[in-house]
């Protein structure tokens, strides 16, 4: 027996001791036009992400930035007590830009500046009020995560809205436009 015919009767003693498999196949080219058509729709609604995350941040911002204006002495003293230097200064200050910053990001206008403030607001808000609620949340043991944490996830949001912009939705997006500086992202 030469090589050739050893080489093939080992390949028949496998497949024949190999259990026959039952593969349903579907074409290649039925796959490609669902993922295809997956991407497309997907792409479609696209605009909804940074337009509801918008509008859900810049509404909460709006609120409280304005319950603060509205009780500016209480929030001084908040600030006072957990030890944020110039806290005269600081409340007006803060209070005015979740209020106005809310509103721009409803609107959509100055996004990524207003998301830049506003962040810097949840850092603090995490390194001062929160701090050992948000340092316990990230101990296996505990009840609360992360995601308990509202700072922290306004600061996650916000981030994004910095990093990826306001969405195809938003004055920001128009005033590009008009002024020739290119499309934004979705």
């Amino acid at each position: 027996m030469g090589i050739a015919s050893a080489n093939r009767l080992a390949q028949e003693t496998v497949a024949a001791r190999t259990p026959m498999k039952l593969e349903l196949e579907i074409p290649p080219t039925l796959m490609q036009r669902a993922a295809a058509l997956g991407l497309k729709v997907a792409g479609a609604f696209a605009f909804l992400a940074p337009l509801l995350t918008r509008i859900t941040l810049g509404y909460a911002f709006f609120l409280t930035g304005r319950g603060k204006l509205e009780n500016l002495d209480r929030f001084t003293g908040f600030l006072t007590e957990l030890g944020v230097p110039f806290p005269a200064a600081q409340a007006p200050f803060v209070a005015g830009l979740e209020f106005v910053g809310g509103i721009c990001l409803v609107l959509g206008l100055l996004t990524r500046l207003m998301g830049l403030g506003l962040a810097a607001t949840m850092l603090v808000a995490l390194l001062t009020a929160d701090r050992a609620l948000f340092l316990m949340s990230w101990l296996p043991s505990g009840d609360v995560g992360p995601l308990d944490v509202p700072a922290w996830v306004f600061l996650l949001l916000l981030t994004w809205l910095v990093l990826y912009g306001p969405g195809l939705l938003s004055l920001d997006a128009l005033i590009a436009k008009k002024l020739g500086l290119g499309r934004p992202r979705q």
